[in-house]
């Protein structure tokens, strides 16, 4: 009951009393006192709901701005504000701020605050911090309004800096010096700023009974061969335009001065990045192209002009803080009409440095030849230090495709993007590949390591593997059993005369007995031991870790003893172990980043051999598998996998042939080795070929390993591949592809 009701009552009762307290005869009647209950009647409560602390706001909107969360930004905003600027508006507006001035961070503090019910006054210090331009600090006094329980911000430009009013804006003016050149290690431009002639050809102006003179000159100063040329011309339709080449403009003077002579050839000066040769080491070098429209509020806070361009991939990519310089130039405060009205900021420009690689040119040109008729890669690295001495990936392109100024960019650029191999890719550090047989390399060392094998473990190989069951599978002389009716199981061998031998059944046997046995990390374990698995950390260039899983059952283990499964490796993880157990067991960090130079020939960065870790492997076992190696290609162990193709070879190497497995069509073919010539400066290296869908790593591998080795130590192919007619040419067209069973092996 509430006090008031508890007064009434009382009263009620007093007047009810008052009343009997009189006789009818008019005589008083006895007192009677009411005896009342105790009543205690509660405080009144007032609720009052507290504002938020100012404090959250400032966190949560420069936060959001930090972030370039424009959008919760706006959110923020008061009606009113919202109601005088749309989102898209104020969006562009701190955009804009952002890009010119190059916004990298900011800070703030509240010096003074005071709250009603309804709004809070605020006083801040704001700083923005700017990578170009230094810094800029204000003093701002704000009046925040409580909207819904929560404080809206009453915004205008002059929030950002107070000198953003009447439609002001900031604007830059900034000058960037000559991009930074790029050099193979001795000294020759792999990519460079400069004037270049580019040449074309229309065959509509061509008679071929009176033109062989220009189709010899445009032979000389392209890739293309005199039937390659001739093959243009007759199968071009009218109209086309064929782009031929990209030359220095002080290269083949007379001849461009003879070509210009003709009607039929185009020739045009430009000036941009240009890549001789059509781009030697493309996949290292990478390319620039022009900043995109998605890219522009990025590269405009690392002081970029929305016109400029930037390296894409490779050294290019890798290498743009140092091959772009740093722009000078001035920030200036512009009215609404344009008109200058303050400088805001300014900053010296630094010139570009430039980079000098590891690659050698000649040797580069040769290692791509070598590969030019197949699709896949090859690495070559120093065997005792790590340095990339070529890396070569197939196809390639031309990287001038993606320089506008050159009137052939566009045909280059349909060029790349129509090959349906995907010509950009890096093979050779980003594909990914199961390795097949070179990975019983690893299982040997694997099965030594254990205890449970010495190199006179033997083990009878037979045509089939039925230890475990469930399984029934095949080695890869019982696939050529079913071809010629003649070869035969390869018998007992000891563990280096199965790896000579590549016998599948021994390693299957041995992946399966080691899980058995209650190793069954052992393989991938070594594996992860040997640099599979993990990136190499070769900075220039990017590249893929692959994929290195621990067996969950014995299938998993017989699988990965063999480098099938799901194990995935790049060319350049398999050159780099080739190259740890050649050398001893060092397995270097790649390098093809030699050294990088400021404009006065001062050393900004110099690299060198790095020891990234050492094979898990004793001297005693790594001797074992080196001369197993030596046994694959030698001619005292006539049995071994790749014999015939080193037959009389004068130079001494060591090897591992492969055949891995494909989803599709044929399987890969690889070839991986390391020389062992000792021969004062010329350092040995190793090599690591991969053949994309090629069948025999014996076939197709192996050969163009030994090709790579004499350019190398002779600086000359001498012998043809069987698939070709001459140098870089294939016997047909295209490649036959037959429908042939994929084998279960990698021999």
């Amino acid at each position: 009951m509430t006090k008031t009701k508890w007064v009434l009552l009382l009263a009620l009762m007093i007047f009810i009393l008052s009343i009997l307290g009189c006789t009818s005869n008019g005589e008083p009647s006895p007192t009677i006192t009411p005896i009342l209950p105790t009543v205690t009647l509660p405080d009144p409560k007032t609720e009052t709901k507290k504002a938020p602390p100012v404090d959250n706001v400032f966190d949560q909107y420069f936060s959001a701005l930090k972030d370039e969360n424009y959008a919760e930004m706006y959110s923020m905003l008061t009606t009113q504000s919202k109601e005088q600027i749309t989102e898209e508006d104020f969006t562009k507006i701190y955009r804009d701020f952002a890009g010119e001035f190059a916004l990298d961070n900011l800070s703030y503090e509240i010096t003074a605050s005071k709250t009603n019910p309804e709004s809070a006054f605020v006083s801040y210090d704001l700083t923005y911090f700017s990578d170009i331009f230094g810094e800029i600090s204000h003093s701002y006094e704000i009046t925040l309004v409580l909207e819904d329980g929560e404080w809206r911000i009453p915004w205008d430009e002059s929030l950002i800096i107070p000198e953003l009013v009447d439609g002001n804006y900031l604007k830059r003016d900034m000058v960037r010096g000559t991009r930074g050149t790029i050099y193979d290690i001795k000294q020759a431009p792999l990519a460079v700023q400069a004037d270049a002639i580019a040449v074309g050809l229309r065959p509509d102006f061509v008679n071929l009974e009176e033109s062989e003179g220009l189709v010899s000159l445009l032979a000389r100063i392209s890739d293309w061969t005199i039937d390659d040329i001739i093959f243009l011309i007759d199968n071009a339709v009218p109209g086309a335009y064929i782009p031929i080449a990209e030359v220095g403009i002080d290269e083949y003077g007379s001849i461009i001065r003879a070509l210009s002579g003709y009607d039929a050839v185009v020739i045009s000066e430009y000036n941009s990045r240009f890549y001789p040769d059509g781009g030697i080491a493309p996949h290292v070098v990478g390319y620039i192209s022009a900043i995109q429209q998605d890219e522009v509020d990025k590269y405009k806070k690392l002081g970029y002009q929305s016109y400029e361009k930037v390296g894409r991939e490779g050294i290019e990519e890798w290498g743009e803080p140092y091959l772009a310089g740093k722009p000078g130039g001035s920030l200036y405060l512009l009215d609404k009409d344009g008109k200058v009205l303050q400088e805001m900021g300014q900053v010296e420009g630094e010139p570009a440095q430039n980079i000098y690689t590891t690659i050698d040119s000649e040797f580069q040109q040769g290692v791509e030849d070598a590969i030019n008729t197949v699709n896949g890669a090859v690495v070559v690295l120093e065997r005792d230090t790590g340095k990339v001495l070529a890396m070569a990936s197939s196809p390639d392109f031309n990287p001038n495709g993606f320089q506008t100024e050159n009137i052939n960019w566009d045909s280059w650029l349909n060029e790349i993007y129509s090959d349906t191999y995907n010509p950009l890719l890096n093979r050779a550090s980003q594909g990914q590949y199961p390795l097949g047989s070179v990975f019983k390399i690893i299982t040997t060392a694997a099965a030594l390591e254990s205890g449970l094998y010495t190199a006179d473990t033997t083990y009878d190989c037979g045509y089939f593997f039925n230890e475990a069951p469930g399984l029934n599978l095949h080695d890869w002389t019982y696939e050529w059993y079913l071809e010629d009716g003649e070869t035969p199981p390869s018998g007992v061998l000891t563990l280096p005369q199965g790896l000579i031998r590549s016998c599948n059944p021994y390693f299957w046997h041995i992946g399966y007995d080691l899980y058995q046995q209650g190793m069954e990390t052992a393989l991938s374990d070594m594996a992860r031991g040997f640099g599979l698995g993990s990136p190499t950390g070769i900075e220039g260039i990017k590249e893929e870790a692959g994929n290195v899983s621990d067996p969950k059952e014995p299938v998993d283990a017989i699988n990965l003893a063999i480098g099938q499964g799901d194990l995935l490796v790049t060319p350049l993880q398999v050159a780099n172990f080739t190259a740890a157990v050649g050398n001893g067991g060092n397995l270097f960090i790649p390098w093809v980043i030699d050294r990088i130079e400021d404009q006065d020939g001062n050393i900004v960065l110099q690299n060198g051999p790095v020891v990234q870790s050492t094979l898990p492997v004793s001297p005693e076992n790594l001797k074992v598998i080196q001369d197993a190696m030596v046994g694959v290609v030698s001619s005292r162990t006539p049995r071994g996998t790749a014999e015939k193709v080193f037959r009389g070879f004068k130079i001494p190497v060591a090897g591992k042939t492969g055949t891995a497995e494909s989803e599709a069509q044929n399987p890969h073919a690889w070839f991986t080795g390391f020389t062992l010539a000792g021969r004062e400066g010329k350092p040995d290296i190793a090599v690591a070929v991969i053949v994309e869908n090629a069948g025999e790593g014996s076939e197709w591998a192996a050969p163009i390993f030994r090709r790579i080795i004499e350019l190398y130590f002779y600086g000359a192919p001498k012998g043809l591949y069987p698939w070709e007619a001459a140098y870089g040419v294939k016997k047909t067209p295209t490649p036959e592809i037959f429908e042939t069973p994929t084998p279960e092996n990698g021999g």
